[in-house]
């Protein structure tokens, strides 16, 4: 583990003064049960970090889309912050090998649970705030995110399937060729679930289900942007 922290810090681009700090950061609660002298789990540091990572991208954000609204800016930073993406970012800079988990957790597939990746991620950027404060921490994290408008890009271009289809048969077919019905609901009150067929003109392209009407109609229009752009 000691040398797996080692390589970590490296990717990372922070060595840190407290290494407990880091050892914390990766420690899943799962752990301690079989390790009673490890401390605690990084969920405080999960806590910690996940108002750093806000501050940190609403800044930034703020700085690079100077026109945008309240509204777009906070849709924004959730998708920056959506527990996929932490997942990916913890799997990109070799965050996944460095995960002390407990024996059950580690067998049932718990170093690859986009949920524990996205805590660790959060932790390990409150450790690194701790360590080396606000500026640290803010050279750190632009490094793992990289150009925010790129990242962005295709989260925004698949947040919106609804807005793609229309676009895209536009040109075609003028502005109300395509519509969404509900076909069928099923489920109790508490957990319904949704079934809407998408149409183009009189043509169905396709069904999508969700748990509520405008999550089915996205699944439906990502289907019919596959049916049209892909045969």
């Amino acid at each position: 583990m000691s040398d797996l922290l080692d390589q970590f810090q490296t990717r990372l681009g922070h060595v840190f003064r407290d290494r407990h700090l880091l050892e914390r950061a990766v420690t899943h609660l799962s752990y301690l049960p079989d390790h009673p002298d490890a401390g605690e789990s990084n969920q405080r540091l999960e806590f910690l970090g996940d108002a750093v990572l806000q501050i940190l991208l609403a800044e930034d954000l703020y700085r690079l889309f100077p026109d945008d609204r309240e509204g777009l800016l906070s849709k924004r930073r959730a998708l920056l912050v959506n527990g996929t993406i932490l997942a990916a970012l913890a799997r990109e800079i070799g965050l996944d090998s460095c995960l002390r988990l407990g024996a059950s957790e580690e067998s049932t597939g718990g170093r690859n649970r986009a949920s524990s990746l996205g805590d660790a991620f959060e932790a390990v950027v409150g450790a690194v705030y701790l360590d080396g404060g606000f500026e640290c921490s803010r050279e750190i994290v632009r490094g793992i995110y990289g150009d925010l408008s790129a990242r962005l890009a295709p989260m925004e271009k698949d947040d919106n399937p609804k807005g793609r289809l229309q676009e895209l048969v536009q040109p075609v077919h003028g502005n109300n060729a395509v519509r969404y019905e509900v076909v069928q609901i099923t489920g109790e009150d508490h957990a319904r679930e949704y079934s809407v067929e998408v149409h183009l003109l009189d043509r169905a392209l396709g069904v999508g289900c969700g748990p509520s009407k405008k999550a089915a109609e996205e699944a439906a229009a990502r289907v019919a942007l596959d049916v049209l752009q892909n045969g």
